[in-house]
């Protein structure tokens, strides 16, 4: 009898393949060739520089995961206490770049499903839709893979999106939306001039202060039936200015909005825009806002798939999770326009940080609740 796949063990392996995005770092390959093994045909998709995984066994009713093998950059490395790409085990918990964030997500599901396809093959089908930029721009990633699949006829009814989604417990959380992120930048300009004739300058630093001050000052909204209150945050004031009697030409700002389903991108960009062409009818200064959106907000209404997603998680984890909708963006905002889709997966306290890590239960539990997953729905 074939044994099971260890996820911890897979988990390890994923972290030694050093794939700081946009490196693919040996991460995808480990896949291809694992899930290859185990009877899923693959496809590698290659987009600007970028490596993905598209991995199917099966046909018919279609269950997807989606996750990402790329990592952020390590930061200090004096300031580990391990080799950030060396996969240590110590006292009960995995360290390295990613193991929280989330290899150690990918591996529990590529250990549930080869498993769950082996032991007890499904009337069905399982997807791994696995991208390589979810950490860098995105352009190229789980978009690239949506795509390839857009061309050649492949669909996923329902998705499952492996990222850390658990505050303190295993268990105690599940992602049912995501809030909408969008960035203006705002430059405001007017005329240099010498401090002590302000009269013969146009100082565009009050126009900016002013402006500001109004969109700090605005409720967008006081929050809707399932997300909180939309936020907006003066994230840098640049001006460049090192002379004390020199008024600047010009004056830089950044303002990032985190917005619930109250909003559009294109509602919250046009408020922007006339609150800066307000400004600039009010002081005669020129009011330039370039706007970049990471993604709309979204919501998988509570039904049967988030439903039985809850019930497995509670199962397994003798937790009933919360269906939140907090947090920052995921993949999640490109797959829910293709199908379904809702979020669970570790304790998300270290990612990101210098000695990041997982206690190795979590890891084995998430398997257990994927696989969990995948029983229940091949069942209905």
């Amino acid at each position: 009898m074939t044994p099971p796949i260890d996820p911890v063990d897979l988990t390890a392996r994923l972290i030694r393949c050093p794939s700081v995005t946009p490196e693919e770092g040996g991460a995808q390959r480990l896949l291809h060739e694992l899930l290859t093994d185990a009877g899923f045909v693959c496809t590698r998709i290659e987009r600007g520089g970028i490596v993905n995984l598209f991995a199917r066994w099966g046909t018919g009713r279609t269950l997807g995961f989606n996750g990402h093998t790329d990592v952020v950059p390590v930061g200090d490395i004096a300031a580990w206490s391990v080799d950030p790409f060396g996969g240590t085990l110590r006292d009960g918990l995995l360290y390295g770049r990613g193991a929280t964030d989330m290899k150690s997500g990918v591996a529990a599901f590529a250990a549930a499903a080869i498993d769950f396809v082996r032991d007890s093959p499904p009337d069905g089908a399982i997807v791994m839709a696995i991208t390589g930029d979810e950490e860098g721009a995105a352009h190229d990633g789980t978009v690239a893979i949506l795509d390839w699949m857009a061309e050649n006829g492949e669909k996923i009814d329902h998705c499952l999106v492996g990222e850390p989604t658990c505050p303190n417990e295993m268990g105690e959380m599940m992602k049912i939306g995501r809030r909408g992120s969008m960035t203006a930048f705002i430059t405001v300009r007017g005329k240099q001039g010498h401090s002590a004739y302000p009269q013969r300058a146009r100082n565009p630093l009050p126009p900016l202060a002013r402006l500001l001050t109004r969109l700090d000052g605005h409720v967008l909204d006081t929050g809707t039936a399932h997300f909180d209150a939309s936020t907006l945050a003066i994230t840098t004031i640049d001006v460049g200015n090192p002379a004390n009697n020199v008024i600047p030409a010009e004056g830089r700002a950044t303002v990032n909005i985190r917005f619930n389903d109250a909003h559009s991108s294109a509602s919250l960009g046009a408020w922007l825009r006339a609150q800066g062409a307000a400004i600039a009818d009010e002081t005669g200064v020129e009011v330039e806002m370039r706007i970049e959106v990471s993604g709309e907000s979204f919501l998988t209404e509570p039904g049967d798939w988030s439903a039985l997603v809850a019930m497995a998680i509670g199962a397994v984890t003798r937790q009933q999770p919360e269906m939140s909708t907090s947090g920052g963006t995921s993949d999640a905002r490109f797959v829910k326009d293709h199908c379904p889709v809702v979020e669970f997966g570790l304790v998300g306290k270290t990612m990101h940080q210098v000695d990041e890590c997982v206690p190795v239960d979590q890891i084995r539990q998430l398997k257990d609740v994927y696989g969990e997953i995948m029983r229940r729905y091949f069942a209905h």
